[in-house]
């Protein structure tokens, strides 16, 4: 396919841009005491080297309000010198690149403000994203953060960026001007929509004095909040006509806020979902639009141009799984693209908690810095047991070094538990690294030998450098009496296909797998999306009617645990999932036991603030177990034994996460190298 739009240059203000695609600012705490670090700098540095038409980075604070830890800072002159080693990386690798400045307001935490002060907003309105609630600015102290705003963006000049985004978007402090949910202000700053628009526009305005009349500056909007009596698209649009006169020379289009229930990262979300949004704006505007969220794949990047929905299209965490998704798109190299699966746990699910920005399916992802240096080696023959997202990911890693690499699978397939995950609607995106490590495997030369399980006796007999053991795990087990009524399976067997559910279930173990289980187990007793599709598109029943089936299962489903549900979950990637559950009336009993009987099972609960002990009976059909996984060590314990030079990554070393088994994978091959990589 010839993706003739991407590649068109585009010209904003005078800043030329070779292409059409742009990474968004996002928060990776890698700007340690708000300066550009090595780690900041490799990161993006690599990126730029990708081909990606232009750059953003931030948020960056402007004034005392930080509003996360380890976020950039041009408040002061002192931050300029390390930005200016940094953008000029960025232009010798052939890239523009852009600073978002942000206030956070009311989501900003007092512990990241310096000095002895609050967060501080438009009104002093409780946020449940940061937990606090902020006291309400005065007159003068909104001057006065506008002028601060102006100085940083004169910073920002100095520094070298060749352009000034402010953030509007997400829930931060314009977007709290903007919205009658969080001004409540009776001065001339609040009430009617003119007089909630005048403090950003009254910012472009000195912005504008500030940074003269050919520095291009840009404004992130929310396409519509997605909140409960909040500003909607109509808003936005009539708030960007009044950005374009007021001199703003780039529109960028993202989502709704952080605290909105409709989910804008997951993989639940279409790609390209949210295009609707920039649409609206670019055809009320003649300035150029950006639209952002989910384009991990570059055809419905092309196809969004093509239509006039934007003038360019966001590319954030697909450039961090995939530094090169530029210029292997313009090669045709499609098959090759590490495609960000959408699964939040590196990114959003690290850095909203004070972490490091990671990637699940990049291992090096923010850790470029830690791989610059690792040495060529000797050729040496490998030999990797197993070919789930850990062996894959040595394999091809160690192939790219020049090894010899032999990768055994007693599946009829690889992937290991990736097929199992990517069954489900929120989880569909994990096929993609499958596909994506089935190409790399036979491009990078890879022997992979399937249908085969590798024993002690035979590895004695293969002539290997080393061995690496990535075999995986196997669900724990629980014993139940014999039963004539009720099937007893474990959810594995479930997502796989094994086994049929009937219509009451109860799952015991509420931690991923098990709430993935029942998740997919409503799904599939609800509306499909092709029925879904056919009744509305045919009209064949009255909306209601369509709705009620589309929020309904026909499953009785009941998740039972010891302790919380949803435990396992990276922080902030559980709420989707939860959401999902309840809206198809999946019952969940945390803190609980369960007495099984043949046909019924009573859920016995304790209730964790009263004490209060209730008992609940279910009949039931079917019990799906998820009580987690055992590490299959046998073989690397029988190999160590007998003096092999073997090692173990993913699950057979400890049970976790698809990124610890990547980065473990990505670690390991440098040691193979004689480099040891430190962990973060």
């Amino acid at each position: 396919m010839k993706f003739n739009h991407i590649f068109q240059p585009i010209t904003i203000n005078g800043l030329t841009l070779k292409n059409r695609l742009v990474m968004p600012a996002m928060h990776t705490s890698y700007a340690v005491g708000g300066f550009a670090t090595e780690r900041f700098n490799e990161c993006y540095w690599r990126i730029a080297e990708g081909g990606v038409g232009l750059i953003m980075v931030g948020g960056c604070a402007l004034d005392n309000h930080a509003g996360y830890p380890d976020m950039m800072d041009l408040s002061e002159d002192c931050f300029i010198e390390s930005y200016k080693v940094f953008t000029d990386g960025i232009h010798a690798r052939g890239c523009k690149v852009a600073v978002q400045l942000m206030q956070t307001g009311r989501y900003g935490q007092k512990a990241f403000v310096k000095g002895d002060d609050s967060t501080i907003a438009p009104s002093a309105v409780y946020s449940t994203y940061s937990g606090e609630t902020p006291r309400e600015m005065t007159r003068e102290e909104i001057k006065t953060l506008i002028g601060q705003w102006a100085d940083a963006a004169v910073r920002a000049k100095k520094a070298g960026f060749d352009a000034v985004e402010s953030t509007g978007a997400s829930g931060y402090l314009i977007s709290q001007f903007l919205s009658p949910i969080t001004n409540l202000r009776t001065d001339e700053y609040g009430g009617s929509f003119e007089n909630r628009c005048r403090f950003p526009l009254e910012l472009v305005k000195a912005l504008r004095e500030a940074v003269g009349p050919d520095y291009p500056l840009i404004m992130r909007v929310a396409g519509n909040e997605f909140m409960k009596g909040g500003n909607t698209n109509e808003e936005c649009v009539a708030f960007c006509k009044l950005l374009e006169e007021a001199g703003i020379d780039m529109i960028n289009v993202t989502g709704g806020w952080h605290e909105t229930a409709v989910p804008q990262l997951p993989a639940i979300v279409p790609r390209g979902e949210y295009a609707y949004l920039a649409e609206a704006v670019k055809d009320a505007v003649s300035i150029p639009v950006l639209s952002c969220n989910r384009y991990n794949d570059p055809i419905v990047a092309e196809r969004v141009l093509a239509l006039g929905q934007a003038d360019m299209v966001g590319v954030g965490r697909p450039l961090m799984a995939d530094p090169d998704y530029p210029v292997k798109t313009m090669e045709g190299r499609l098959d090759e693209i590490r495609t960000c699966v959408g699964c939040n746990q590196g990114c959003l699910g690290r850095v909203f908690f004070g972490k490091p920005s990671e990637c699940l399916v990049n291992g090096r992802a923010g850790r470029e810095y830690l791989f610059k240096n690792v040495p060529e080696a000797p050729k040496k023959r490998l030999i990797v047991i197993g070919a789930g997202p850990a062996g894959c990911e040595f394999a091809i890693r160690a192939a790219e070094n020049g090894h010899e690499v032999t990768l055994y699978e007693k599946a009829s397939a690889i992937g290991g538990k990736l097929p199992l995950a990517s069954v489900l609607q929120s989880k569909r995106e994990f096929a993609e690294l499958i596909r994506y490590y089935r190409v790399m495997l036979e491009k990078r030369g890879v022997r992979v030998i399937l249908n085969h399980q590798v024993t002690e006796e035979e590895l004695t007999y293969l002539d290997a450098d080393a061995i690496i053991v990535a075999a995986g795990s196997e669900p724990k087990q629980i014993s139940f009496p014999a039963m004539d009524h009720t099937q007893v399976c474990t959810a594995e067997d479930i997502l796989g296909g094994q086994v049929m559910a009937g219509r009451n279930v109860i799952v015991i173990g509420g931690g991923a797998i098990g709430c993935e289980a029942a998740e997919y187990m409503a799904h599939e007793a609800s509306l499909s999306p092709d029925q879904l599709y056919f009744k509305m598109s045919q009209r064949s029943e009255k909306i209601e009617k369509i709705v009620s089936m589309l929020n309904s299962s026909r499953r009785a489903i009941a998740i039972v645990d010891l302790v919380r549900i949803g435990n396992g979950y990276d922080p902030g990637c559980f709420w989707p999932v939860r959401s999902d559950l309840k809206r198809l009336g999946v019952r969940m009993f945390p803190w609980s036991q369960a007495e099984v009987s043949d046909g019924s099972v009573t859920i016995t609960s304790k209730d964790k603030k009263t004490g209060q002990v209730s008992q609940t009976v279910f009949s039931c059909d079917t019990i799906v177990t998820a009580v987690g996984y055992k590490a299959n060590k046998s073989l690397y314990e029988k190999l160590k034994a007998a003096g092999a030079n073997v090692y173990q990554i993913g699950d057979a070393r400890e049970i976790g996460k698809v990124l610890d088994a990547v980065r473990q994978a990505n670690n390991l091959a440098a040691l193979i190298n004689g480099y040891e990589i430190p962990m973060p």
